[in-house]
């Protein structure tokens, strides 16, 4: 029973595949995985999915990325999508100071402006950060935060700052994009979490495996690497390994604490 915590089924970058990755991913052990949105032009795709597959839990945010492209009725719009599914996460949200020319003013604005969606309506949050883990803990500490907790996927922080977010309610995921060697000071920091906040997550299609750690490698037309959802195993080995504990006995800890932040 394998659960994936984060991502993006929907991407049209695997439109050549996707009937063909449906169709494989019941057979891998999958529970349940969670599809983020994380643009109001990507929402519809989202939804259309989860109402097709049982397995598929929906997620519906605007991503820091998207920020200057959002619509004016962009709030009253996400808020619909998570009435109509009751048992959607609020996510893809969050702050990225890596991309170029960053407004953080207006991420912030709409970040906060998800968090409170997500208070209001009683659900968990996925959160993307890179680059801005000191004005996400502080955000968080200065806002009224979902009861249900939230998500700091593919963890890309330091581990001192673990116990700050965890206090807070944060859960931890870890991609497969962490086996390359160049990641592995990151890996290493998902020693520091908390067991009962551990998840995985395949973010396909980004973050894929090395090569040498992938079952199931994927390029696009143009040549460049995309990950296949069913590699969350890989994310499910790496975790084992760093934690120095059995698969099997991941797999329990994983269905616990994903069931005890997204089944509501």
């Amino acid at each position: 029973m394998l659960y994936d915590a984060h991502n993006h089924l929907q991407d049209d970058r695997l439109d050549p595949w996707r009937a063909e990755i449906i169709a494989i991913l019941p057979q891998t052990g999958l529970a349940e995985m969670i599809v983020n949105g994380s643009c109001e032009e990507d929402w519809s795709a989202v939804s259309d999915l989860a109402r097709q597959h049982s397995w598929i839990r929906p997620a519906f945010g605007l991503h820091p990325w998207y920020v200057k492209e959002r619509m004016s009725n962009w709030t009253t719009k996400l808020r619909q999508l998570l009435l109509d599914h009751p048992h959607a996460v609020v996510g893809e949200i969050g702050l990225d100071r890596w991309i170029e020319n960053p407004d953080i003013d207006t991420q912030l604005e709409c970040f906060r402006a998800q968090l409170a969606l997500a208070v209001e309506l009683d659900r968990p949050a996925t959160i993307h950060c890179l680059r801005a883990f000191g004005l996400l803990e502080e955000t968080l500490r200065n806002c009224t935060l979902p009861r249900r907790g939230f998500l700091l996927h593919s963890y890309a922080g330091p581990a001192e700052m673990i116990p700050q977010f965890a206090a807070l309610g944060a859960r931890f995921s870890l991609s497969p994009y962490f086996g390359h060697p160049r990641k592995a000071a990151q890996l290493a920091v998902f020693k520091a979490v908390p067991l009962d906040r551990l998840l995985v997550e395949t973010d396909a299609p980004d973050m894929w495996p090395p090569d040498e750690l992938n079952p199931h490698p994927l390029h696009s037309a143009e040549g460049s690497a995309l990950n296949h959802p069913a590699n969350l195993s890989v994310s499910y080995d790496l975790l084992a390994q760093v934690r120095s504990m059995p698969v099997d006995e991941l797999q329990g800890v994983i269905a616990a604490n994903y069931n005890a932040l997204f089944t509501f």
